[in-house]
């Protein structure tokens, strides 16, 4: 036995446990925290795999072959509004929508589709519904029925759209974007009220108002006759928006905003309107649609090909095949939309070329321009970015854990020789011994043993039973 030793090199600790102590060092502990560190490294290293698209050859194809397909539906079904095999189902099922709407506000169902459109304009009252042509011609350049749903700002789907659909109907006005330039009718419609006893009721009775409308003009309006002009498209309402901004905040209006104001007119009166695309997000969608069923379908074959069938499970299941968040097929949604934009590019400006003699035609490359697959796109492209960043800094702190991982190996193969050094389970279990009345002296050894094993002083040590009796005794050296 030895006395007790204060190094800051080692340290020995005791437990007392149920039935008998527990001893334990600093060393085991050090290799125990060592081994997490270098874990936790190592999983830092691993993390990154998971940050990068996993596509083989043939995901690759796969996309493409997806994008091309749903290219070609683009070009020859959906084309250019007036020509679009696919726009006329589309506005036919708008259409039927709208009715659906007309029946849930009241509408009694006698009647075809200009009539639930009559009902929703009555029910849906609002103030800046002049459409030229005997109520404001004179004053707003040249509104007709075929524009009045592009110039007036309360007709466009748009958030500035809605601000300016409340504020004209709380102050009786109309607000219509003409020639660059923001116009306002005082005293637009004198039968009309806005219901609501308070601003909030007034505000809700507005929106309503505003949104009742829209749905009714989705489809042209009741006297309409063909297809009738919708409200515009909200990626073209806000070259309105821009210019009535800068009329409010006083900037001047340039010539680009006036330019691209009237391109956006000229092919809304073209039929250009939000459900034409509607139209053009359909091969978009099934472009989505196919990339992450084939995504799906590849990694479900392999999962149970793979799995043994006692050891599937449906959330191991949808790991391996899950189609929303993995970076592999976001990478092949990003190859699949971009095939699909090439595809739509080149057949837009070669028939923006031919339709004018050799000419290019901007009014063409609009009316054919695929807005939403260029808008799906550009968000894979950002997406694409942005996980560059992300690869970046895992790459960065995978860098950093490589060199952690060295210095805890050599770390640990220190540790490793010390705890041969010390060594003493066998040593340690001397308490069992002294259970045993005649294995004192086996004990007694074991005690020394351990002292010497431990680089106490041998002056130190505790050799004899009557060592320990004086050192109990007072009389310690």
């Amino acid at each position: 036995m030895s006395q007790t030793v204060e190094t800051s090199e080692l340290i020995l600790e005791m437990d007392v446990i149920e039935d008998g102590s527990n001893f334990a060092s600093s060393i085991e502990i050090a290799l125990t925290a060592a081994e997490t560190e270098m874990q936790s490294f190592k999983e830092t290293i691993n993390s990154i795999q998971i940050l990068r698209p996993n596509c083989d050859k043939l995901d690759y194809a796969l996309a493409a072959s997806s994008g091309v397909l749903c290219g070609i539906m683009d070009i020859f079904l959906v084309g250019k509004p007036g020509e679009s095999m696919v726009g006329d189902v589309t506005d036919k099922w708008i259409g039927n929508r709208t009715a659906d709407f007309a029946r849930l506000c009241g509408w009694d169902d006698k009647g075809d589709t200009s009539s639930a459109i009559r009902f929703l304009e009555k029910k849906f009252k609002i103030s800046y519904d002049q459409r030229g042509a005997g109520d404001t011609g004179s004053i707003v350049y040249d509104l007709n029925p075929t524009n009045h749903h592009f110039k007036s700002l309360g007709h466009n789907p748009t958030l500035l759209g809605l601000f300016f659909s409340i504020l004209d109907q709380f102050t009786n006005q109309s607000r219509f974007v003409s020639g660059g330039e923001l116009i306002s009718l005082q005293n637009a419609d004198g039968k009309f009220e806005l219901h609501g006893n308070s601003v909030p009721t007034k505000l809700f009775s507005g929106f309503v108002n505003w949104f009742g409308h829209l749905i009714s003009d989705v489809s042209g309006s009741s006297g309409s006759k063909y297809r009738g002009m919708g409200i515009p498209s909200p990626f073209w309402a806000w070259t309105n928006d821009i210019i009535a901004i800068k009329r409010k905040l006083k900037v001047p209006v340039s010539q680009f905003d006036h330019t691209i104001n009237e391109l956006a007119l000229s092919i809304y009166k073209e039929g250009y309107d939000i459900r034409f695309q509607a139209t053009q997000a359909i091969p978009v969608f099934i472009n989505e649609t196919i990339v992450r069923l084939l995504y799906t379908t590849r990694r479900l074959v392999k999962y149970y090909i793979k799995t043994e069938k006692e050891e599937r499970s449906a959330s191991a299941m949808w790991q391996a095949c899950e189609p929303i968040s993995e970076p592999t097929v976001k990478r092949m949604l990003t190859v699949a939309h971009g095939t699909f934009c090439m595809m739509d590019l080149g057949d837009t400006t070669i028939k923006s070329f031919r339709n004018r003699g050799g000419n290019f035609n901007i009014t063409e490359f609009s009316l054919r321009l695929n807005i939403v697959g260029i808008g799906r796109f550009a968000i894979s492209l950002y997406g694409e970015t942005k996980q560059v960043f992300v690869i970046r800094k895992a790459e960065s702190e995978a860098q950093f854990a490589r060199k952690e991982i060295i210095i805890v190996e050599n770390y640990l193969n220190g540790l490793s020789l010390l705890s041969e050094l010390y060594d003493d389970k066998e040593l340690v279990n001397f308490v069992d011994d002294f259970k045993k009345s005649d294995m004192y002296v086996q004990a007694f050894q074991k005690s020394v043993q351990l002292a010497e094993l431990r680089k106490v002083p041998d002056n130190n040590i505790l050799k004899t039973k009557s060592d320990i009796d004086s050192f109990f005794g007072g009389n310690r050296r």
